[in-house]
C-alpha cells in the first residue's frame, strides 16, 4: 500500500501558493488532498501554519484548523479570530507554510472554534500517520 500523503492541485510541493489563496486577496481555500488515508482511520485533521511568523510577530501563526468527522468539517479558531481558512498573509518577506495532515483512529469531540492546543491534546496518542505539504508566498 502506498504511504499516507497530501497534495493539492493548486500548487506542487515546496512551490508558490497562487495570490488568490492569499488572506488579503480573495482568500479562497486551497484543495487539499488526502491520498492512501490508512484503513481503519476514523477521522483526519488538517492544521496549516507559518513557521515564518515567528521572525516576524513571535509565534507560529495558525492559519487553517480543520477536522473531518463522517464527512462534517469542524473548524478551529485561526489567529485572525475567525472559524475557517485564512490564507498566507506574511507581513515581511516570503514565508513557507506547512499544511499537515493527520489520519486519527478516534474522532476527536472538539466544538467549533477549538484552538490548535486543544486539538493537538485531543490527537494525542490517535494518530495512525501524519503527512505533509509546504508552499510559499510572498507579499
Amino acid at each position: 500500500m502506498s504511504e499516507f500523503s497530501i497534495t493539492s492541485p493548486d500548487f506542487e510541493e515546496g512551490g508558490e501558493i497562487p495570490k488568490k489563496f492569499g488572506y488579503k486577496f480573495e482568500n479562497e481555500q486551497p484543495d487539499i488532498l488526502f491520498n492512501n488515508v490508512p484503513d481503519g482511520h476514523k477521522s483526519t485533521a488538517l492544521i496549516m501554519d507559518d513557521p515564518d511568523a515567528m521572525g516576524a510577530v513571535g509565534k507560529v501563526w495558525v492559519h487553517w484548523l480543520v477536522v473531518n468527522n463522517n464527512g462534517s468539517q469542524i473548524y478551529g479558531k485561526t489567529d485572525f479570530g475567525e472559524n475557517r481558512y485564512g490564507g498566507p498573509a506574511p507581513p515581511d518577506k516570503r514565508h513557507t507554510y506547512i499544511f499537515k495532515a493527520y489520519a486519527l483512529d478516534t474522532m476527536p469531540e472538539l466544538k467549533e472554534g477549538y484552538s490548535k492546543q486543544e486539538l493537538e491534546d485531543a490527537m494525542k496518542d490517535h494518530i495512525i500517520a501524519e503527512a505533509k505539504l509546504t508552499g510559499t508566498f510572498a507579499p
